[in-house]
């Protein structure tokens, strides 16, 4: 069914009226008072526009202001469950529905919408509101000096759709309708996403149980080596470039990601790698499966002799055991753990045919879960296209002119 024929028989060719935001509220006004006395021990947030997020106001990192002060402030200009708040300075464009839950609190940076329910559907304007091509509308029509700020009368000028406009009853019904279809839509993509995280959870915990399995030996089942007498360890080189943008070759160095990329590499594959240095990346065990730059901060761990030890293993004993690795770093300053330390590090070092066994087992398990961990965000993201696809399907009624403010 095209675009048109669909919006024609949900409409049943009746009259659609673009009217200009501010024709369809009941009060409308900047939140921006002179900034209060803030006190950690009062207990009325004191929001900003930065806290305006995915359609609801988080609290968190907020000050706080005493409940005689959010009176004095709300008392001509109070924030009621159901208004609209839309930042307006630095995070602009952002849009938030107030719930009775969220009261009381007060703020400033943001522009306050309270629409007239008579006319226009809460949700359908927030469906409509909350969309990339709105955003992008804001970002072409924002003022660019300081942080960057909006204007009310780009919120005030705004035209918004309203079928059926001279038969409030049957506007509001086609309202509905829109809303039940996007609201499915949303529906939909939660459902999936707490679907496919519980099966990634589930397999997570089922490679973890394996994985311990595998990796639990009995005394006297293997012989334990200390680390530097089977494996080479070694720090990095800065490199003389770290680039943001994709290069060929990653950046390993402190940390539990990489580090950047860079054009050259100083290190081969089938490598394990281990922060030396650095707030939060110690006890992290990494595997690196192709060439790569090492960093100054970074262990590389790779056996001295293949035949004897597998470095994938290695990676998959360390990982297991990271425990082991946080135990020996040093705390004060700057936390790090000493190579001499890591080198008397014990690892139980079964024979080659079982090493490869166990890497086999894991090396599938890992795949299933990545295979589920990296299919998560492409489902999510063809529902996200799916909704937006019908969002504006639904939300661009034939109009002769583009938004305009």
């Amino acid at each position: 069914m095209s675009h048109l024929s669909y919006m024609e028989k949900l409409l049943d060719g009746i009259e659609v009226e673009w009217k200009l935001l501010e024709q369809l509220v009941v009060d409308k006004f900047w939140i921006m008072p002179a900034t209060p006395k803030f006190n950690e021990g009062e207990t009325i947030p004191y929001i900003t526009s930065k806290n305006i997020k995915g359609g609801h106001i988080s609290f968190d990192k907020t000050k706080f202001i005493s409940r005689e002060d959010y009176i004095e402030l709300s008392r001509n200009r109070p924030i009621l469950a159901g208004d609209f708040l839309i930042s307006m300075i630095g995070t602009i464009g952002e849009v938030a529905v107030v719930k009775e839950s969220d009261l009381a609190f007060y703020g400033q940076n943001m522009y306050l919408i309270r629409l007239d329910e008579t006319v226009i559907m809460s949700r359908y304007f927030w469906h409509f509101f909350d969309s990339p091509r709105m955003k992008s509308h804001f970002q072409a029509v924002k003022n660019n000096s300081g942080q960057g700020y909006l204007k009310a009368n780009n919120i005030d000028k705004l035209e918004i759709p309203i079928p059926c406009p001279n038969n409030p009853e049957k506007s509001l019904a086609i309202q509905a309708e829109i809303v039940r279809i996007l609201d499915a839509f949303t529906a939909m993509t939660a459902e999936l996403t707490a679907e496919l995280t519980a099966e990634l959870n589930m397999r997570k915990k089922q490679y973890n149980y394996y994985r311990d399995q595998l990796l639990s030996f009995e005394e006297g089942d293997v012989e334990w080596k200390a680390l530097g007498k089977i494996a080479e360890i070694k720090t990095g080189q800065k490199p003389s470039e770290i680039l943001d943008t994709e290069a060929e070759f990653d950046y390993i160095n402190a940390g539990t990601t990489r580090s950047g990329y860079c054009a050259l590499s100083n290190c081969e594959g089938d490598t394990v790698t281990t922060p030396s240095r650095g707030q939060g990346g110690i006890g992290f065990v990494g595997y690196q499966n192709k060439p790569f730059w090492l960093g100054p901060l970074c262990y590389k761990i790779r056996s001295i002799d293949n035949k004897a030890l597998i470095n994938k293993y290695l990676f998959y004993i360390l990982q297991s055991n990271n425990q082991l690795l946080l135990g020996l770093k040093k705390e004060g300053g700057v936390p790090a753990v000493n190579k001499s330390d890591l080198a008397k590090l014990e690892v139980p070092v079964p024979s080659i045919k079982k090493q490869e066994r166990i890497v086999a087992i894991l090396d599938k398990f890992d795949t299933l879960t990545c295979s589920i961990k990296e299919g998560l965000p492409r489902e999510i993201e063809l529902r996200q296209k799916q909704y937006e696809y019908y969002r504006d399907l639904l939300l661009s009624f034939p109009k002769s002119e583009e938004v305009t403010a």
